[in-house]
């Protein structure tokens, strides 16, 4: 299947990712069927839309009359076979359950046509397991769209055992059209690349909080006007090129022993969430939220982002 004779999308899920998703392919000229379990649903779902429709215009990366002929191309639907009927290309952004994600792909493999490449946005399952129901587990692949999807440029794409290199090329050039930046795994991994990489720091970040030895505002200071400013530029790889593997071979020699390698969820996380306090949905987590600094800290994400997709498209 080429890309250009590409005439149906379907996108499974109407939250932030699902909603992203489907504004991304919208606005790579796709038409895309959109589905929600219930008209409420839906309705939320274009109204997540029509928010990061207006952000765009306002960062400047589309015009006011571009935004009628973005939302004609998005169909709401509640039928999940509706939706996916005669699809080229189905990607999936509901809850991470395997069980539910199994359930959906077999009920979608019954109403596509038998090219029709079927993706899961899952942010670290196994797409091995995902496909384990399916007929044809050669056409199942991992597209893993980062939030916000329509602001990330990346997406992992990760094949099961059973995926066909054909399906890997097809996901990997749509996903180039859409003016994504897929990178392919060799082969399926917990977690897959990135948060593997965001894991890891996650857990160094926690242990310096719980161990005193740092406030959470030095720690994010640290990462946002060090780390966070260099790697966009220069990946982790490039950076120890940069900075002589000598270097960071004779640190890595005294450093490693004493990093935080401990195999456990550390107590501060488990804790939290045992409490409720989950983060920004609950308003409390490792920081406090009120809407306004939950507003500003989101429109300073966007309008950064905004920035880094002006720099990408002047390359």
């Amino acid at each position: 299947m080429e890309g250009e004779k590409i005439k149906k999308i379907c996108n499974l899920g109407t939250g932030t990712m699902g909603s992203g998703i489907t504004l991304a392919f919208a606005l790579g000229g796709h038409q895309v069927y959109m589905y929600g379990r219930s008209e409420t649903s839906l309705k939320g779902g274009f109204e997540r839309i029509r928010n990061m429709v207006d952000g765009l215009v306002e960062n400047g990366l589309i015009s006011e009359t571009d935004v009628p002929q973005i939302i004609e191309r998005i169909h709401g639907v509640t039928n999940i076979e509706k939706a996916a009927e005669d699809a080229d290309f189905v990607i999936e952004a509901i809850t991470e359950d395997l069980a539910l994600k199994q359930e959906i792909f077999a009920k979608v493999e019954k109403v596509c046509p038998v090219d029709t490449i079927l993706a899961s946005s899952t942010s670290g399952l196994s797409p091995t397991d995902i496909a384990r129901l399916l007929a044809h587990k050669d056409r199942f692949v991992v597209a893993h769209f980062w939030n916000p999807p329509h602001l990330i440029p990346l997406v992992e794409v990760v094949p099961g055992k059973e995926t066909s290199p054909k399906t890997v090329d097809f996901t990997e050039k749509i996903l180039t059209e859409i003016g994504k930046k897929p990178v392919v795994l060799h082969r399926e991994v917990l977690g897959f690349i990135g948060n593997r990489i965001q894991l890891a720091m996650l857990r160094e970040a926690l242990y310096l909080l719980e161990a005193g030895i740092a406030s959470k505002e030095a720690i994010d200071t640290t990462v946002k006007y060090t780390l966070g400013r260099r790697l966009a530029i220069t990946g982790p790889l490039e950076s120890a090129d940069l900075g002589g593997l000598d270097v960071f071979c004779n640190i890595a020699g005294y450093l490693f022993t004493d990093l935080c390698n401990s195999k456990e969820v550390p107590a501060i996380l488990k804790d939290a969430v045992k409490k409720e306090n989950l983060g920004a949905k609950t308003r409390t987590g490792l920081y406090r939220w009120t809407e306004e600094s939950l507003a500003n800290i989101k429109k300073t994400r966007e309008k950064h982002l905004a920035e880094w997709l002006v720099k990408d498209r002047m390359g």
